[in-house]
């Protein structure tokens, strides 16, 4: 799991900003919140440019350099903060894997190019290579001894030329690198704002609504529909091999995607990726969803969180603007973020205030309690 994360100089981030996943105070409410002592379910707020979906991009940016998984790039055009002469980005990855903590750290001059990487373990430091410095990697990993460590032809990240070129041993801190690799690639950003996207976790694209009927999931997903608040009659039909959903009226139907409203058309992307979450052999593990609100309803809103707090095997980030969420109805104080101009602090983190279950956290909010 992620247990914190820091960026420094990349695109609104000028000094170093933290969202730390690990300060999880001792409410027994919404337990569901945290897992193995981490923040499970985290949701972020912020104004308007605060840097929310920055703050996405700069986590998902470690999916460019280390996988092979969907990118979409353009979303790192200027990609160094502009009021900073400094031309390295920076960041700063903290992961837990059972009782181990694995920290991954690097700069990039731009969103391909890497300057330096350093991976610890337990504080042992036992990946380090630096361009400015010299062009000799330093490893300290059995079966790395062979290795050739003078790296000034390889442009790749020193992770992955690892990962490709070594016959590692199976010691515990080799079985923690592979684990690491393997959240990394099961990592997930969507959304669907201006456009529809996403990148992490798979390669390629699908047509999600023929996905889900060729997975047996349509009426699942018709059930889910009438839950969240959104009943219609639809149905599929099968036609030279391609599936069409349809709305079905009294006297004709008509295409799915030609009508459906946007918060319904968002609603179908979040089911299509709870599928993968719920029913692939190797699911997303982690999951940003930003502005995860932006078409729906509070009413539809509240329904998406609670599906998620179903869900324990995966990590879930989402932003969002929706306040009439900020209840301890449905999580803690701890798993609730603010966000500000270079500052990310839990809600329980940001009063000295004995926050309890009763306790309305959207009236405090709008009453600037948590300013501090």
């Amino acid at each position: 799991m992620l247990r914190s994360f820091s960026v420094k100089n990349f695109k609104g981030f000028k000094d170093w900003v933290t969202l730390d996943l690990s300060k999880v105070k001792n409410y027994e409410f919404n337990p569901e919140g945290v897992k193995n002592g981490l923040i499970n379910k985290a949701l972020i707020y912020g104004y308007n440019c605060t840097g929310k979906s920055n703050l996405a991009l700069a986590i998902m940016d470690i999916i460019l350099h280390l996988t092979d998984q969907n990118k979409t790039i353009n979303l790192y055009n200027n990609y160094l903060n502009a009021d900073n002469s400094v031309s390295l980005a920076e960041f700063s990855y903290s992961f837990q894997f059972n009782e181990s903590i694995l920290e991954y750290k690097y700069g990039k001059s731009d969103f391909k190019t890497l300057v330096y990487e350093s991976l610890s373990i337990d504080n042992n430091e036992l990946i380090q290579y630096d361009r400015r410095v010299n062009h000799q990697l330093k490893i300290d990993l059995p079966g790395t001894e062979t290795l050739n460590k003078n790296l000034d032809q390889i442009k790749i990240s020193v992770l992955k030329y690892i990962k490709s070129n070594a016959v590692l041993d199976e010691s515990k801190n080799v079985l923690l690198l592979m684990d690491f690799f393997y959240f990394i690639d099961n990592m997930l950003l969507f959304w669907q704002l201006d456009t529809r996207g996403y990148q992490g976790y798979s390669f390629g694209n699908s047509d999600m609504l023929s996905e889900i009927i060729e997975t047996n999931h349509f009426e699942d997903f018709k059930e889910s529909l009438k839950k969240a608040g959104l009943d219609f009659n639809i149905d599929f039909e099968l036609n030279n091999d391609k599936y069409t959903v349809y709305f079905l009226f009294e006297n004709e139907k008509i295409n799915f995607w030609e009508i459906a409203s946007t918060g319904m058309k968002s609603f179908t992307l979040f089911y299509y990726w709870l599928q993968q979450i719920q029913y692939e052999k190797n699911p997303p593990l982690f999951v940003i969803m930003d502005e995860f609100d932006a078409f729906y309803h509070s009413g539809l809103a509240r329904f998406i969180v609670k599906k998620i707090k179903e869900i324990n095997n995966c990590q879930f980030i989402l932003t969002t603007h929706d306040t009439s969420i900020m209840t301890n109805e449905l999580l803690r104080p701890d798993c609730y973020f603010l966000m500000y101009k270079g500052r990310i602090q839990s809600v329980a983190e940001s009063t000295d205030k004995d926050l309890r279950e009763a306790h309305n956290l959207e009236k405090m909010y709008r009453a600037d309690v948590f300013n501090e």
